[in-house]
């Protein structure tokens, strides 16, 4: 009888399920949609058109390829900036951009020089004496006979420091590659990067003479990749550069070997005094909320190791297609939408922090910003650091996306050039693309024109075009984060 009465209950449980199921689907459905929710699905015709759009008339590929052609050496201060400023500013005018100008910046000038070398010195028998070497972005010069000296390997600046007592003299090798195991690239990168930046202060203080780092790269092959180190106040500063990742493997294996390695280190770069350069700014003026603004931008200044096609004439060139093809699409948005091409961001962020300085007084009508600085690759979404009310809109916008990859809407930030408006509670956004093949190219000879893709740097302005004429279209503007300094 128990058994009867068990599976009697069994029957009814079963039996409930699906109608429980399809009642609570029901209820779901019948949960109230926001105002807002309706008006961003009632953007859908719009954006399919504008990526329809993009693929069949973009010009942002066409404009990376002037970029690249016109002004592809552009560290900070240098002549080749000072081009890539004057032929912005033009290509805004020449898209009609509203309220075309310049606003001011001091930058940083260093230049690499034209012959760095790294040679084996000893064994005497290396089979390659020569390695693909270039310097890192802010590093002092050797004498003119450059530095010789042994070299002590190390894997990161905790090794180095448990080995101080055998780094006096030598030739600090930092043999940290990135960690290819994990799926974010940008993980790997940030794991490694350390011994960029920090290592020539650590090897200084334990008394070496130079540093050398295995390039932070996902690709094996014999391109070094650059980057921006620093140095401290009060620590002698030292000459630094980065080998190939080949490179780094060959002296691996010589001291493997169980001999003595030394190395000649040669760099003639250089700094000068400080230079005036300047953000290059356009806009779209909004039709009836002019005074709330949209920010979107990448940075002029690249490394002279390539062109800086992805890193960053990529972001550059999304920003200004993003604001063109709003344009050629006929649509007016509410709200203001600014292009800004930041200088400075490689070698100290100036530009970032002068915009900031610049329009402090007004960051309360600055709604989002927007960047651009992960390459061209396919769009894979946005990163934001929006709170919940504003992300859900946000999310929502990029469920029309779905279909050219971007839909998804994930934490973090949105870029170093728009970070300091962070502190104002201004949104902060970044495209996020597909990255396993950004440090393939990163910093290095490899970051050139022909390494761009046509239709995904199309998708990705289509898709920041999206976001921006959605948030700046909008009836309800999007709330504000709360002021850093009024977080807890």
């Amino acid at each position: 009888m128990r058994f009867l009465n068990f599976f009697f209950v069994l029957l009814v449980v079963v039996g409930l399920t699906p109608f429980c199921s399809a009642q609570l689907h029901r209820e779901k459905e019948k949960e109230p949609v926001s105002d807002v929710i309706k008006e961003v699905r009632g953007y859908r015709t719009r954006v399919r058109e504008m990526i329809r759009t993009s693929l069949k008339r973009g010009q942002a590929y066409e404009h990376l390829r002037e970029m690249c052609q016109k002004v592809p050496k552009r560290v900070s201060g240098s002549p080749g900036a000072a081009a890539a400023v004057i032929w912005a500013k033009q290509l805004m005018e020449r898209l009609e951009f509203d309220n075309v100008h310049l606003e001011e910046v001091m930058v940083p000038h260093w230049e690499p020089g034209t012959h760095p070398s790294l040679r084996v010195t000893s064994p005497a028998n290396a089979e390659s004496t020569s390695l693909p070497f270039t310097p890192l972005g802010g590093s002092v010069p050797t004498p003119l006979e450059g530095i010789t000296a042994e070299i002590l390997e190390v894997q990161s600046i905790g090794e180095l420091r448990k080995k101080a007592d055998q780094a006096k003299g030598k030739i600090v090798f930092f043999n940290r590659p990135m960690d290819m195991t994990l799926l974010s690239t940008g993980q790997a990168y940030g794991g490694a990067v350390r011994q960029r930046s920090r290592g020539a202060v650590e090897a200084s203080k334990v008394g070496a003479v130079a540093v050398v780092i295995r390039s932070v790269s996902s690709k094996s092959d014999d391109a070094p990749h650059t980057g921006a180190m620093n140095y401290q106040d009060g620590v002698k500063k030292i000459p630094a550069g980065a080998v190939s990742m080949l490179g780094a493997d060959r002296l691996s294996a010589l001291l493997k070997k169980g001999k003595k390695v030394s190395l000649c280190l040669k760099l003639d770069s250089q700094w000068f005094k400080d230079e005036l350069s300047y953000n290059v700014i356009g806009e779209i003026k909004g039709s009836s909320k002019s005074e709330e603004i949209l920010v979107v931008g990448g940075h002029l200044d690249a490394w002279t190791t390539g062109d800086g096609a992805h890193d960053d004439g990529a972001g550059c060139m999304h920003s200004v297609e993003a604001l063109r093809l709003i344009k050629e699409m006929g649509y007016k948005p509410k709200r203001t939408i600014r292009c800004v091409l930041f200088m400075n961001e490689e070698n100290g962020l100036r530009g970032g922090r002068a915009y900031y300085k610049a329009h402090l007084n007004e960051m309360d009508k600055h709604v989002l910003a927007l960047e651009s600085d992960s390459g061209g690759f396919t769009p894979r979404g946005f990163t934001t650091n929006a709170d919940k009310e504003a992300r859900v809109i946000l999310e929502e916008i990029a469920k029309l996306l779905v279909n050219a990859g971007a839909g998804k809407v994930i934490a973090g930030g949105g870029g170093a050039d728009i970070s300091p408006m962070g502190a104002s509670g201004v949104i902060l956004m970044g495209y996020h693309p597909d990255s396993h093949r950004y440090f393939d190219l990163h910093h290095s000879r490899n970051d050139v024109f022909a390494s761009v893709n046509e239709r995904e740097l199309e998708l990705g302005a289509a898709c920041m075009a999206t976001m921006l004429y959605i948030v700046a279209d909008l009836e309800e503007t999007l709330k504000h984060n709360a002021p850093k300094a009024s977080r807890r």
